[in-house]
């Protein structure tokens, strides 16, 4: 089971990031039907890959004794995992928050608190399901 959760939680950060990237030219289009499927879509999506994740470092911990798989990368290659690592994590954190306080506004049709919001949280959002991907390939696939 293991080894089998990394991949699916980078297909689903690379979902995730496909229903944010169609959400945003939805709403850039005036598609608001359009964008609230792709938005919520966007949000289940990250909720499963929450779910996925935690599930992985559950039986990470069991089969090794460790919540974390040690990237194996050397010099510059672990400097750039690291760098790309700490933000994504400290960031990823906030992202279930944001999008439920943005997806909240946009229910009760709070627009303009919802803009505001989703001003900063959408490049989060983005950010993190891009450099999730990559870490995932840096971790388990460039540098096994």
């Amino acid at each position: 089971m293991v080894e089998v959760l990394p991949q699916i939680n980078a297909i689903l950060n690379l979902i995730s990031l496909v229903f944010l990237l169609f959400g945003y030219i939805a709403i850039k289009n005036g598609k608001q039907t359009q964008h609230k499927k792709f938005m919520l879509s966007a949000f289940f999506v990250s909720m499963l890959f929450l779910l996925s994740y935690l599930l992985h470092k559950y039986f990470l911990y069991v089969e090794t004794n460790s919540f974390n798989a040690s990237f194996k990368g050397e010099g510059i290659y672990r400097t750039i995992y690291f760098i790309i690592l700490i933000p994504h994590i400290t960031l990823a954190i906030s992202v279930p928050i944001l999008a439920i306080v943005a997806i909240r506004f946009a229910l009760k049709e709070n627009f303009s608190s919802h803009k505001k919001i989703v001003k900063f949280a959408y490049p989060i959002w983005l950010y993190v399901s891009i450099t999730g991907v990559l870490v995932y390939l840096m971790l388990y696939q460039f540098f096994k």
